[in-house]
């Protein structure tokens, strides 16, 4: 098994299976939505696109943030606490940087899974079934390397015990560096822009190793939408 890491989403990779890291916080929130009991998550790049959506199918709850913060008009924001028990079928979720990931891994992989460290062995587990190349695919923030996404990237590298490439070897070195979870989250600036905004409490709530067996994984596109179940 070759395991890559991209670090941006301007990086171009491709394997069998692509696994998507946002662990602040779309895909931890993506994780405990399913967890929680919502049958599908339904990401989607722009914030007219999720209310478009949410008219097409005509049920859903608008979930969603920029800069983190709650959308205007929204019913819920982005924090995983949101999402512990569901409160409907579907949730319609648009990111400043998560969901734009997943829909571009969903065009260059055969198979996605949304990765967190709330997930982390599950989707470890899944990965490695199949034993076919993995690439872990961070979201950043707007472009740009963030170190919790990196930092969650170098623990799936180290679990998955594959051949690495560099990248995944600088991203296992990174992970190595820190004592704990929370403190390579904390180590990030995705981690300072919630403390700005007054979440911290979710640092601490995406730092929870292995607390949730659940493996999000793309089923498909509905319209411009990429549609996330168990």
């Amino acid at each position: 098994m070759r395991v890559h890491v991209a670090f941006t989403p301007a990086e171009a990779a491709e394997a069998p299976i692509g696994i998507v890291v946002d662990v602040l916080r779309a895909t931890s929130t993506i994780a405990q939505a399913l967890a929680g009991g919502y049958r599908r998550v339904l990401c989607c790049g722009e914030v007219d696109e999720a209310r478009a959506l949410r008219g097409e199918i005509g049920d859903g709850l608008l979930a969603g943030e920029r800069l983190c913060v709650r959308i205007p008009g929204f019913d819920l924001g982005n924090s995983p606490s949101e999402f512990a028990e569901a409160a409907g079928e579907t949730v319609i979720l648009s990111t400043t940087n998560g969901t734009r990931a997943l829909v571009t891994a969903a065009s260059r992989c055969e198979r996605v899974l949304a990765g967190s460290l709330l997930n982390l062995a599950a989707v470890v587990a899944a990965a490695r079934e199949s034993g076919e190349d993995v690439a872990v695919f961070c979201a950043g923030v707007k472009g740009e390397f963030a170190m919790d996404d990196a930092y969650v990237a170098g623990r799936i590298v180290e679990l998955l015990d594959g051949e690495g490439t560099d990248a995944a070897r600088a991203a296992l070195r990174l992970a190595r560096s820190f004592d704990s979870a929370e403190e390579g989250l904390r180590a990030s600036q995705s981690a300072r822009n919630l403390l700005n905004a007054g979440l911290e409490a979710d640092i601490a709530w995406c730092a929870r190793e292995s607390s949730l067996d659940v493996v999000p994984r793309f089923v498909g596109m509905h319209g411009s939408a990429a549609e996330i179940a168990r």
